[in-house]
């Protein structure tokens, strides 16, 4: 069965209303423009096709600004050309269609109404050959123009942000970096494809990472953190000496130690380079050098969720507390790798 798209409460009536609106806007405005015989259409029929782009799909590449006003505008100077120097009716449509095409894609300006904007000046009618030139600009133009500002305004109003820009996905860092999809693999790999993908690159990212994640979290969604993490945590207390904190470090062999309060929450943490490296007062608190902003995670959090933690915001270890955010373990990158390391040889052995 083929792959048919679903379409949200919020996407059908943001491309029925949208396009409702838009139309009505794009006529309006022109009806009121002077200019123009009597007998010239106040809004094109291409306007309707352009409200589908602009209202249901609006992240396409077709969809945007300089594709949409470009591409109406110039394939109907191209079509007006072919209607002037070829005088059959079909194969002027025929020679505008297809110049039209071939200019849009020359200035990226690709919009499939203007094929239909090419159409409809190359095979003119009277009213359309009187205004000449003009034509372009009224109705066409100013439909084009009209209709493209209500999209901006309905699409931002609910919610998706028009012109549409790819969501920024965190950048991996380190041995992550090496294996993980990034924008010039999607391109290197849409450029030897023989049918050419209409969308943009760092979109197909921001697919890629979600079906990544999504796979992750149906391989190891059942996992909560508690079952990974550990509990024979070593730990200070905000009024205890630095040199307390140092001799826990060494003794346990540990490279961070949370600081928890009296009622067991994380307060924060101290590092082996915090202690060992900075000339202190060792009967100092360690309260007066320890980082307060401290990212916890609740022990019943998928396992899942620490992969972008640990790969992309680059968390080492990560004190886990219970619903009273009270420590109860930590769990370190080691860790991680470890359950990822069985999951993969599961998955080979199955």
């Amino acid at each position: 069965m083929p792959w048919v798209t679903r379409y949200s409460s919020a996407e059908l009536a943001r491309g029925a209303v949208g396009a409702l609106i838009g139309i009505a806007v794009a006529g309006a405005t022109a009806k009121v423009v002077p200019g123009g015989p009597e007998a010239l259409p106040f809004i094109v029929a291409p306007m309707g096709a352009a409200a589908v782009l602009l209202f249901a799909v609006p992240a396409s590449p077709l969809a945007q600004p300089w594709p949409v006003v470009g591409g109406n505008v110039i394939s109907t100077l191209v079509g007006l050309t072919a209607h002037w120097l070829i005088d059959d009716v079909l194969l002027a449509g025929a020679a505008g269609v297809g110049a039209a095409i071939g200019v849009m894609m020359l200035l990226r300006c690709l919009h499939p109404p203007g094929g239909a904007c090419a159409l409809l000046a190359a095979t003119a009618t009277p009213a359309i050959d009187e205004q000449g030139l003009a034509f372009a600009v009224l109705p066409v133009a100013v439909n084009t123009v009209a209709l493209l500002l209500v999209a901006v305004a309905v699409n931002n109003l609910t919610g998706r942000r028009y012109p549409h820009r790819a969501a920024a996905t965190p950048q991996p860092t380190g041995a992550a970096a090496e294996l993980t999809l990034g924008t010039a693999d999607i391109e290197s790999a849409m450029a030897r494809l023989s049918q050419r993908l209409d969308v943009l690159p760092e979109d197909v990212v921001a697919l890629a990472r979600d079906a990544e994640a999504h796979a992750l979290d149906r391989r190891l969604g059942s996992v909560p953190v508690s079952r990974i993490m550990h509990t024979d945590v070593a730990t200070v207390r905000p009024f205890e000496s630095i040199y307390r904190a140092r001799t826990v470090i060494v003794q346990r062999r540990v490279k961070t130690l949370p600081v928890i309060d009296e009622d067991g929450r994380v307060a924060g943490v101290v590092s082996i380079i915090d202690l060992f490296t900075r000339d202190l007062v060792e009967l100092e608190p360690v309260e007066s050098i320890m980082i307060r902003e401290v990212t916890t995670i609740d022990s019943r959090t998928p396992v899942a969720d620490l992969v972008p933690m640990m790969t992309q915001e680059g968390f080492k270890v990560v004190p886990v507390v219970d619903d009273q955010q009270r420590m109860v373990g930590m769990v370190t990158r080691g860790d991680l790798i470890a359950v990822l390391h069985r999951a993969l040889l599961e998955d080979r052995s199955a």
